[in-house]
């Protein structure tokens, strides 16, 4: 291959934009194919309806740790992108019973690794980089059904079940390896015990829901509160202060509550227990919402499959997938499940960014 050989990158989520960006610097000719309407994958910030004033708020990951996560620290400043730190300052709650009042707690100091959040969401870190890439780069709504080694040693894609003949020089894979696994048929088929892998990493966070509520203020520091709490009653598992750097206040939380059990309760009853477990936590301002945002992934087709609906009981066991070698190596795995550090964060799915560019670099050198 060469570099005139489109490279086909499958997922615009934040590793498939960020492995366009860095192959596009190299001079490289890529195309990012997506199924969904919009960019950035398990990235999701949202604004509230009619009501942009008031901030948005991410509906998927929310934070990372300078500390030790170097490449995402290095990414946000190079897009001049502006953090904030975590707002942990205050009491913490633990809700054990409904009859109860939640107990309060000081923190010792240190208890918590110092997280940031960008401002403007997750979300303006895949806009960044986003802005890095040529026009007409992403395709949306452009879902990959089956990827074909022709005789000639060309790869064709076919989209939405149609034979397209999209050709390509190598395949970048970056969906969760269960949706590769489910929902792209290969010729030749990959190897058993590479299939095996894929359906053996659990998809992060495809078995969780997150619900926000917003305010027009951040109440609860009025009354010393952090907005951290913990609950063994629910639905809400674990909540944190998701306000902005400055403006308005808003509350987000883990649910407890199985997947299964969301979907047979639906999204209004859901909201309706959201807000009276607010109101018994920081009592009857938390009922005077300005909104409420809530995404559940494990009914997102294009994240979770039947068995992520069951929550992870350990952290999982992360890492890279074999090389095809029946395919002379041209289809290259990335994203956050395919990484051994941090993987399932966004520092992993960028690390999987930089570990297939370097693969892909490597191709192009005994090919080329």
């Amino acid at each position: 291959m060469n570099k005139h050989d489109p490279v086909i990158i499958v997922g615009a989520g934040l590793s498939g934009l960020r492995i366009a960006s860095l192959l596009t610097a190299r001079g490289f000719n890529c195309s990012v194919l997506e199924s969904r309407e919009r960019i950035g994958g398990r990235v999701l910030s949202e604004e509230v309806a009619h009501r942009p004033d008031l901030g948005r708020f991410d509906l998927g990951p929310t934070w990372f740790w300078p500390h030790y996560e170097r490449t995402i620290t290095k990414l946000v400043k190079e897009l001049g992108l502006r953090t904030f730190e975590q707002y942990n300052t205050g009491l913490m709650l633990s809700e054990r019973s409904r009859n109860e009042p939640a107990q309060r707690y000081v923190l010792p100091e240190g208890t918590m690794e110092r997280s940031f959040r960008i401002m403007g969401g997750i979300q303006s870190l895949i806009d960044g980089i986003k802005a890095t890439l040529p026009p007409g780069t992403v395709q949306l709504n452009t879902r990959v059904t089956s990827i074909r080694q022709e005789e000639n040693g060309a790869i064709t894609l076919e989209t939405d079940g149609k034979r397209d003949r999209i050709r390509a020089g190598a395949i970048i894979l970056t969906l969760p390896p269960r949706m590769v696994a489910r929902n792209i048929t290969f010729w030749p088929q990959l190897p058993p015990d590479l299939i095996a892998s894929m359906d053996n990493k659990p998809t992060w966070m495809a078995a969780h829901a997150k619900a926000i509520a917003v305010y027009e203020r951040p109440f609860w520091r009025e009354q010393g509160l952090s907005g951290l709490a913990s609950s063994w009653v629910g639905p809400l598992q674990e909540i944190h202060d998701a306000s902005p750097d400055t403006g308005a206040g808003a509350l987000f939380g883990f649910f407890g509550t199985p997947a299964k059990t969301r979907q047979e309760l639906g999204k209004d009853k859901i909201l309706k227990l959201v807000v009276e477990q607010l109101t018994r936590l920081f009592g009857p301002a938390a009922e005077n919402v300005s909104a409420l945002l809530y995404k559940d992934w494990s009914s997102d087709p294009d994240t979770a499959v039947d068995e992520d609906a069951e929550p992870l009981r350990d952290y999982p066991s992360y890492g890279p997938l074999l090389s095809v070698e029946s395919w002379e190596n041209q289809i290259i795995f990335a994203g956050t499940e395919t990484t051994s550090e941090q993987g399932g964060h966004l520092e992993g799915a960028l690390q999987s960014a930089e570990r297939a560019v370097s693969e892909l670099m490597e191709l192009y050198k005994t090919q080329g």
